[in-house]
């Protein structure tokens, strides 16, 4: 797939933009990957769900330029572990995350725990696992919900956007690109 079209380079997001010391905030919850397969494979409904995916990320992204930003990337099929470590790797810094600052969906953590968990999920941990850190408090719930593959998924934006939810920050490069505590 490609996506032809003309741009202003003074309203464009990148995701090699970041810059040490930027917020790292998120303007979704997490918890779509794990919903829909939960939902394919018992029919049941998770209107918040239908809700997150529904909404566009235009109202986001004109905030996130309105507030200065100039990195950003969407939070889709990687999952936000798989993204945010694409857009480190892109701008040479480190990510630093706090995996309790992450806001999910009212059922996810519940659906990951019942085993409602994708392969894409498990493959997207593995991806990142390499160039990632966790505390000793971050479970395995916690990493594939991080690593849950998103349908319309939210954008991760580098600067604070309003409604977002701040979840970490870049700072110079450090041993690792993904920092979770």
């Amino acid at each position: 797939m490609a996506v032809t079209g003309l741009g202003r380079a003074d309203q464009l997001l990148r995701n090699d933009a970041g810059e040490a010391g930027s917020p790292l905030a998120l303007t979704k919850p997490l918890g779509t990957g794990v919903l829909n397969n939960r939902h394919k494979r018992t029919g049941e409904v998770f209107p918040d769900a239908i809700a997150t995916m529904a909404e566009l990320n235009a109202t986001a992204s004109r905030a996130a330029l309105a507030a200065g930003a100039r990195c950003a990337t969407d939070v889709t099929g990687f999952g936000l572990l798989g993204h945010l470590y694409k857009l480190a790797r892109a701008s040479g810094l480190t990510a630093v995350i706090d995996s309790a600052a992450v806001p999910y969906l009212e059922a996810a953590r519940g659906s990951a725990e019942a085993g409602f968990v994708s392969g894409g999920a498990r493959r997207n941990l593995d991806w990142v696992l390499p160039h990632t850190t966790f505390a000793a408090g971050v479970g395995a719930t916690d990493q594939i919900l991080l690593a849950d593959p998103q349908t319309s998924g939210g954008l991760l934006v580098a600067g604070e956007v309003p409604g977002g939810a701040v979840i970490g920050e870049l700072v110079a490069r450090r041993e690792w690109v993904i920092e979770v505590r």
